[in-house]
């Protein structure tokens, strides 16, 4: 494998050249939005710039989405943060008693009970663990909803705790993984990506088909994607990214 570094069309390109690639593809990684394209070890480094450059409204498109959209400072996790539980804002209260961690929705506020040499990772563990609970209890209605009002049906969905996607469908098993981050916004977001990836199965990729079944099942799709680009993402470092998790262009 090798690796340089170019600019194409004025934005810097990572080129990674491996032997076992016998397509080119363009990754996007969050959050600064670097760009990372995987090649044939043979492929010509003019064949490389032209793939590129055509590919460039694309790139430009994803990279201004991932370097517009605000993310929230790193969370904590003490008393007096804001954390959200299906789009509403819960001020945090932190109570440091026994062995066990224990979180309970108030009608204003999360309380956290935690032992009192809690870390902050431990505590951001048990925190995931509360939304995946209430991601499942939420997950399973809208489920039923949305796959009675398409006739389309899964044979599975997972829960699972992504960066950049906030779902994602395997056609072949017909599996659907559901961003854990969703239990943090409004349902009609949820239900939208649900829609959204139901029509996968039907419809490989985002043609007009795609988005006339999506308007047809869903018709407030655009109002509930609208929420889901004004509302913040949570927080990520730089350079930090989940596999397979990253908006890939081919």
């Amino acid at each position: 494998m090798t690796s340089n570094e170019t600019v194409i069309g004025g934005v810097p390109i990572q080129i990674i050249k491996k032997k076992s690639l016998k397509n080119l593809y363009v990754r996007i990684n969050p959050p600064e939005g670097r760009v990372v394209v995987s090649s044939p070890n043979d492929f010509p480094d003019e064949e490389i710039r032209l793939f590129v450059l055509k590919k460039m409204p694309e790139i430009a498109k994803v990279r201004d989405r991932m370097l517009s959209q605000a993310r929230q400072s790193e969370r904590e996790y003490v008393s007096g943060e804001s954390h959200y539980l299906w789009g509403k804002p819960y001020r945090l209260q932190v109570i440091y008693e026994g062995n066990k961690y224990q979180i309970t929705k108030m009608p204003n506020k999360i309380v956290l009970t935690a032992p009192k040499r809690a870390t902050k990772e431990s505590k951001e563990r048990a925190f995931n663990e509360w939304y995946r609970e209430e991601l499942k209890r939420v997950l399973e209605g809208v489920v039923s909803r949305c796959e009675t009002k398409t006739n389309l049906h899964a044979n599975e969905y997972r829960i699972k705790n992504m960066r950049t996607k906030w779902g994602t469908c395997n056609i072949g098993k017909k599996r659907i993984w559901i961003n854990l981050q969703l239990a943090k916004k409004p349902v009609e977001c949820l239900e939208y990506i649900v829609i959204h990836e139901l029509v996968h199965l039907i419809e490989k990729n985002h043609t007009h088909r795609f988005t006339a079944l999506v308007e047809e099942f869903y018709p407030t799709w655009k109002e509930a994607r609208k929420l889901l680009e004004a509302l913040p993402l949570d927080h990520m470092d730089k350079g930090e990214q989940l596999e397979n998790e990253e908006d890939n262009i081919e």
